[in-house]
């Protein structure tokens, strides 16, 4: 065999679910290490489809094109947890799903997702499963947040009950969908750890700290500005969670900690977050990057954080402000997802600063208005 043909012989043709700004930033990582991108999305002009070799325009839930998908690929993976699991089940026995499906099927029912955060010994809030209206509280004594098992995000699909006012729309969820109904952690703040795994060995990224407007990640600081203690305890529980699941490819576990120091872990996102952007410039390996080499099995280096980061998403209603902050600060990293329709808290792109003084930056951040 010669040495071309060594080579070609590596690299493999990867299959993503799902052609947004997640998949788009896998088939760039893809891409970059010599590897075959096919991308299957209903849409034909999603953000994956301009780096991708090719692109499957089907529903996600589509058995016959993902089954098209499978037979052209090594293997593949999911860019975000809303593909239908079931069908991922009609995959399994032609071709590779390193993720798993299990993971997917965890992430997509809270329910399931609290019971195996439980089986991996981390601290979760105190929950019950709610059938329907007449598993509410009659009054409203602590403040407590009702979620649908399924379909919920970026805050659809809850309601938080503060008073006996917010019962009303409780009890119409409740009514509509299974639910958990979980006691509300009195946080300091929210931290998220990106972890990635070849299924053996498992690397952790720097801590970082996130901040929600309206249930939308905001902005991220990389590394959270919080003691070595609570970093080196936040890595430890996300640890424990990937060595139970034999983690392939990029996962993040999205954590509540309190002013005692308690770490309390929300959720977990099956696949590389929004909070974890900031690898992309601030790290000498992205998250992208070890999602790839960990599906592939490949070794997993530990990836250092090379600057101080602070990321900021772009929503739909800021894109206008782009032009400026670009004119106005070229040394910032604007990254464009190519979405051709702006809506109001659709995300759009999003802004790494690298920075030696976290503080400065959040302040001019601040001065944005984004």
């Amino acid at each position: 065999m010669t040495y071309n043909e060594n080579m070609q012989h590596k690299k493999k043709t990867i299959g993503i679910i799902g052609g947004g700004q997640l998949g788009q930033m896998m088939a760039i990582s893809a891409q970059y290490m010599g590897h075959k991108v096919i991308t299957l999305d209903p849409n034909p002009s999603c953000p994956a489809a301009k780096c991708s070799d090719e692109l499957l325009i089907a529903d996600y839930d589509d058995v016959d094109a993902l089954l098209k998908l499978a037979y052209a690929c090594d293997l593949i993976t999911y860019e975000f947890e809303n593909v239908s699991s079931k069908a991922l089940h009609e995959l399994e026995t032609c071709v590779d799903i390193p993720q798993g499906i299990r993971l997917l099927e965890i992430t997509q029912n809270r329910k399931l997702e609290k019971e195996f955060l439980e089986e991996c010994g981390v601290k979760v809030a105190p929950w019950k499963l709610v059938y329907g209206a007449q598993d509410l509280p009659e009054r409203v004594t602590k403040k407590q947040v009702l979620k649908t098992t399924t379909g919920g995000y970026d805050g659809h699909g809850q309601v938080v009950l503060k008073s006996d006012e917010d019962l009303k729309a409780a009890i119409k969820l409740a009514g509509s969908a299974e639910c958990v109904l979980e006691d509300y952690v009195n946080f300091s703040c929210e931290i998220s750890v990106i972890i990635s795994g070849n299924g053996k060995k498992f690397v952790t990224f720097p801590l970082c700290q996130n901040e929600h407007i309206n249930n939308i990640l905001h902005r991220t600081i990389a590394p959270a500005l919080v003691s070595s203690e609570i970093s080196e305890k936040a890595e430890r529980l996300a640890l424990a969670i990937a060595e139970k699941l034999q983690l392939s490819g990029t996962l993040c576990v999205e954590m509540f900690l309190t002013e005692s120091g308690d770490i309390y872990v929300n959720e977990l996102a099956p696949r590389p977050h929004n909070s974890g952007h900031y690898t992309i410039e601030a790290c000498d390996f992205s998250q992208f990057d070890l999602h790839i080499k960990g599906i592939l099995g490949e070794e997993l280096p530990k990836p250092r954080l090379l600057k101080r980061a602070v990321m900021i998403n772009i929503l739909g209603q800021d894109v206008t402000k782009v032009e400026k902050i670009n004119r106005e600060h070229p040394e910032w990293h604007i990254h464009d997802y190519g979405k051709l329709e702006a809506k109001v808290d659709r995300k759009m792109g999003h802004i790494t600063i690298l920075t030696d003084d976290i503080l400065e930056s959040l302040a001019e951040i601040s001065s944005l208005k984004i």
